[in-house]
């Protein structure tokens, strides 16, 4: 017993700074976050899906979707039904289609909704 505890090696404990476990912890978060965007824009695209196909079927719209003009929210309106896009003042809007009475376009939002909006709520440059 003596002596392998004669021959025995005693390698002292390196300590780590405190400051340097913090870093490293907020780089492991930051990689964690990385993950989770990647995450989110995958059901963000599911969603993005789920819309369209919703419009396609609610608008009976079977052309191809193309952006005419890009329009901002004059003010913030409530939607009255599910076919109508709510606003908010200041949003960007892609304007897809012109209805055949033309007070009302087809729009979709940055997060990829679909509805008619009035004209009159939407300045265009």
């Amino acid at each position: 017993r003596g002596k392998e505890e004669k021959y025995k090696v005693r390698m002292p404990k390196l300590r780590v700074a405190k400051e340097y476990k913090d870093k490293r912890k907020s780089i492991d978060e930051v990689e964690r976050n990385i993950f989770k965007f990647k995450k989110s824009s995958e059901e963000k695209s599911k969603t993005m899906d789920k819309e369209e196909k919703f419009f396609r079927e609610t608008f009976m719209y079977h052309q191809e979707i193309r952006v005419l003009a890009r329009a901002t929210a004059a003010r913030s309106v409530r939607s009255q039904r599910r076919a109508d896009l709510p606003l908010t003042a200041g949003e960007q809007l892609d304007v897809i289609d012109a209805t055949p009475q033309g007070h009302a376009v087809i729009c979709r939002n940055a997060r990829g909704r679909y509805g008619y909006v009035l004209v009159e709520h939407l300045n265009f440059r």
